[in-house]
């Protein structure tokens, strides 16, 4: 197991790093303009679709009953229920990518009415959607395929599938640029190109442990089939709620000023770097875990390790909200102001990338309260939450939007904000059913952490009060010397308030090393 995790985490960190590099790359040659929100809002449509009907949801589903079919039933049932779910979803994707291509102005017009105002803009993101759309079909499929090799315990070829996304994209940018219209068009068809290359990798891969799928050759719908649909209705509703908060931005980004859609892709890139691996891993973790305890009737044990996730959540994001409040002008400066992308995008970017800060502990804070329900089998309690912050959503942002003058940041306020209002609801919830309740280490530990996070907030903002370079090498050097003496003042500040036992945290690693 601790092998097949650092396969995973392995491939993970590279893709991480190389997503950053893309998106520095992105920057550089599409900037913050008209053609880079015409890409983004066409590079959407396919995500959008990809995370509601592939990824997660499908594998929450599938992935249990292929690893329960090929141990009861074996090996050869396991790849009949392989190939009649890849020729079942193959069936439905083709459709909608069809849909997708003929439709691609009118859904446009939908998810973003403002471009409509401005018709060359319009014309290149109708144009870009039909170039990246058919990426759905492929990288669903490689989604299928990928979840067929972990059941087999294959988890390099389906972890490395998404290095190719990032390297294809740069590939395209710096060598398709000259040869077609915009760097837009390179980028849109070297993503295509990365969901053929991720599709080949990990069928390829499946052929090699002797899984050769074959999706034609059984459509038939079988019972297993019809359990794996049915455990996925949960999911896609769950991840309607969150791509439907999603898409209410980028509707009334379209209305903004040019640029916004661009202002809020960048800021969320970074944002979702301490998002995604402390909220994904406590999510990740939490869950199994509340799931044994509460069915071995150890509610006691629930408690407390519902307790020590959100004290692990709080310790970790609280630091980094801080830190990207304060220094989100050097870091998108250092990361992104280059070549397309100017001082005045940058100063935009960051003004986005504070208001993100403000709601990156209650995202965090909804993962880490999300499988308190799920554990329980409670899988309707958490989408109406999210429908209610969905609705609070989009009505801060109309709110804003008529105030006027926040702009792009406006709406990562508004989607802070609904986080917000998501964790209230879930933990006033939790409390009132008794499953939650915030026992003595945490209540003391919270205000602690806090405090810490201020004095390494405050620490943090003097290179800036002293005029210190924020861009260039200069800056980078500041900005890496800044962020490590934050992690190192943070640590200790915490450690000596008594909102961390450090002396604890390392017995604990010792221990998980011996």
């Amino acid at each position: 197991m601790l092998r097949s995790i650092a396969t995973v985490g392995g491939w993970t960190m590279a893709s991480r790093i190389l997503g950053f590099a893309r998106d520095v790359l992105i920057a550089a040659k599409l900037g913050a303009g008209p053609v880079a929100d015409a890409f983004f809002v066409a590079l959407k449509l396919p995500n959008l679709f990809r995370r509601l009907f592939g990824e997660g949801a499908f594998n929450a589903a599938f992935v249990p009953a292929f690893a329960a079919t090929l141990t009861r039933e074996g090996f050869a049932e396991a790849q009949r229920l392989a190939e009649r779910m890849a020729g079942l979803m193959g069936l439905w994707l083709a459709l909608l990518t069809l849909l997708g291509l003929l439709f691609a102005p009118q859904i446009l017009t939908v998810l973003a009415p403002g471009f409509t105002g401005r018709p060359a803009q319009f014309a290149l993101a109708v144009e870009l959607t039909r170039i990246v759309f058919p990426y759905l079909l492929l990288i669903c499929l490689a989604a299928l395929v990928s979840g067929v090799l972990n059941g087999l315990s294959r988890f390099a070829a389906a972890a490395a599938a998404p290095v190719f996304f990032n390297v294809m994209a740069m590939a395209a940018l710096l060598g398709l640029t000259p040869f077609v219209a915009t760097p837009a068009h390179a980028l849109a068809w070297g993503v295509l190109a990365s969901g053929v290359l991720q599709l080949g990798l990990v069928w390829w891969a499946a052929r090699q442990a002797g899984m050769a799928l074959n999706p034609f050759r059984r459509l038939a719908l079988g019972e297993g089939e019809r359990m794996v649909l049915r455990r996925m209705v949960p999911g896609v509703i769950g991840a309607g709620v969150t791509q439907l908060n999603l898409a209410v931005d980028v509707i009334i980004a379209s209305l903004l000023p040019t640029g916004a859609v661009a202002f809020l892709y960048y800021a969320d890139r970074v944002a979702q770097l301490p998002l995604g691996v402390v909220g994904a891993a406590i999510g990740t973790a939490l869950l199994p875990l509340l799931a044994g305890q509460i069915a071995a009737r150890q509610p006691l044990s629930a408690h407390r390790s519902q307790n020590r996730a959100l004290e692990v959540s709080l310790a970790l994001t609280l630091p980094a909200a801080v830190a990207l409040a304060v220094l989100a002008a050097p870091i998108i400066a250092v990361l992104f102001e280059r070549g397309a992308f100017d001082a005045a995008a940058s100063a935009e970017t960051a003004m986005v990338l504070r208001a993100y800060a403000f709601g990156l502990v209650a995202f965090v804070l909804v993962k880490a309260l999300t499988p308190a329900f799920f554990a329980r089998g409670d899988t309707r309690t958490p989408v109406l939450a999210g429908l209610l912050a969905v609705a609070a959503n989009l009505g801060l942002n109309l709110l804003f939007l008529a105030g006027g003058g926040l702009g792009a940041a406006g709406i990562a306020l508004a989607t802070g904000l609904a986080a917000w209002l998501n964790v209230a609801l879930l933990g006033g919830l939790l409390m009132r059913r008794s499953l939650l309740v915030l026992d003595r280490s945490l209540r003391r530990r919270l205000p602690r952490l806090l405090g810490a996070a201020l004095l390494m907030g405050a620490l943090l903002a003097l290179p800036g009060l002293f005029g210190l370079p924020q861009r260039g090498a200069m800056g980078a050097l500041v900005l890496g010397a800044s962020c490590a003496l934050g992690l190192v003042a943070f640590f200790g500040l915490a450690h000596l308030l008594g909102g961390l036992d450090l002396r604890q945290m390392r017995g604990l690693l010792r221990r998980r090393r011996a």
